[in-house]
């Protein structure tokens, strides 16, 4: 229970490594939110923690290798949430910026199409700002955090 059966600074370096390779892969596929998720993504989350589980423990099933992997985990996500609340430049390359999908009543289905959207979620966004056609839309945007802000034109408001 209390023995490393590898160096404690090679589960730090796999737990990092594994960490950028997932944030990566996951920035790539799109902006949901956990609120967001449907059950494939939900499930798609479940299956690859426990994929990724043995790169980074490297079969060591210690209790000290497991709070070295979270503890290593945990730091990560909080230097990142430190630099990106710091700097302009890396909130950009890590998180990204707002992506606009309608302007006065038209709609941009190119990026509509680059961010995975479908016209049922826009739809769903839009209906849920007391929308129901896109021409009453003053801007719609994909913010960062994966939610979809709508603002109305005025004679809607």
């Amino acid at each position: 229970m209390w023995q490393l059966t590898v160096p404690w600074w090679e589960l730090v370096l796999r737990s990092i490594a594994v960490y950028l390779f997932l944030l990566a892969l996951l920035r790539a596929t799109g902006r949901r939110q956990v609120s967001q998720l449907s059950p494939f993504d939900l499930v798609l989350l479940l299956v690859l923690s426990n994929a990724v589980q043995n790169s980074m423990n490297a079969g060591d099933n210690s209790l000290i290798g497991g709070l070295i992997s979270a503890t290593t985990l945990i730091a990560i996500n909080y230097l990142f949430d430190y630099a990106t609340t710091a700097s302009k430049r890396c909130e950009h390359l890590l998180v990204g910026r707002p992506q606009i999908l309608i302007r006065n009543g038209r709609l941009r289905p190119d990026t509509l199409a680059a961010a995975d959207l479908s016209r049922r979620d826009l739809n769903a966004a839009l209906r849920k700002a007391g929308c129901i056609r896109i021409d009453e839309v003053r801007v719609a945007m994909l913010e960062t955090n994966g939610a979809i802000s709508v603002v109305l034109r005025r004679s809607k408001r």
